[in-house]
C-alpha cells in the first residue's frame, strides 16, 4: 500500500503514466491532481481526464479549453463561473450540443450560442431560453436537424404552418 501512495506522489512516475493515458491521472495524489504540467499532460493525452483535476483547476479557462478539444463535453466540469464564459462553452456547443445544458442562463439566450448548438442537435433547443424557443430562424435550424425539437419551440411557433411542415 505504501508503495502505491509512494507511486501516486511521484511526479516524474504519474507525468510518466498520464502521457500514456490521461485518465491515469485518477490515481495521482490530489496535490499531483492539483500540478499544472501534470493535468495538462493528461488532458493533451485524453481530454477525459479533467475529470479528475481538481477544482482549482476546473476554474481555469486554458485547461478547460484544452481538454474540450478532444472532450467537447468535458465542458460539464467546468466551473461555474466558466460556464459563463461564452467563448469556451459556445467552443464545447459547436462539437457537442449538449453542453448548452450546463451552460449559464444567459448563455442559454445567446443566439449566437444557441444556433450553434442546435446546428449541432436540434432537439437540444429543449435549453434555450423561452424568447430564444419562440425564434423561428432558430426553430427552423432546430426542426430541420432532429423533428423532435418541434415538441420544444414556443406554443406560438407550434402554430406556424412552415414550421408544422417541417416537423413532419
Amino acid at each position: 500500500m505504501e508503495e502505491i501512495q509512494e507511486k501516486a506522489n511521484n511526479k516524474e512516475y504519474i507525468l510518466e503514466q498520464v502521457s500514456i493515458d490521461g485518465k491515469l491521472l485518477e490515481f495521482a495524489s490530489p496535490e499531483l491532481q492539483d500540478d499544472e504540467e501534470v493535468v495538462k499532460v493528461a488532458i493533451k493525452q485524453n481530454g477525459e481526464a479533467l475529470e479528475f483535476a481538481s477544482d482549482r483547476l476546473k476554474d481555469k479557462k486554458e485547461i478547460i479549453m484544452e481538454a474540450i478539444k478532444s472532450a467537447p463535453w468535458t465542458a460539464f466540469y467546468a466551473s461555474e463561473r466558466l460556464k459563463e464564459d461564452k467563448e469556451l462553452i459556445l467552443a464545447s456547443v459547436k462539437e457537442y450540443g449538449q453542453t448548452l445544458y450546463y451552460a449559464s442562463e444567459a448563455l442559454r439566450d445567446d443566439e449566437e450560442v444557441v444556433k450553434a448548438a442546435i446546428t449541432n442537435k436540434g432537439i437540444i433547443i429543449k435549453y434555450a431560453s423561452y424568447r430564444l424557443r419562440n425564434n423561428k430562424e432558430l426553430a427552423t435550424i432546430a426542426i430541420k436537424q432532429d423533428k423532435r425539437a418541434f415538441q420544444f419551440i414556443s406554443q406560438e411557433l407550434k402554430q406556424d404552418e412552415e414550421l408544422k411542415e417541417l416537423a413532419k
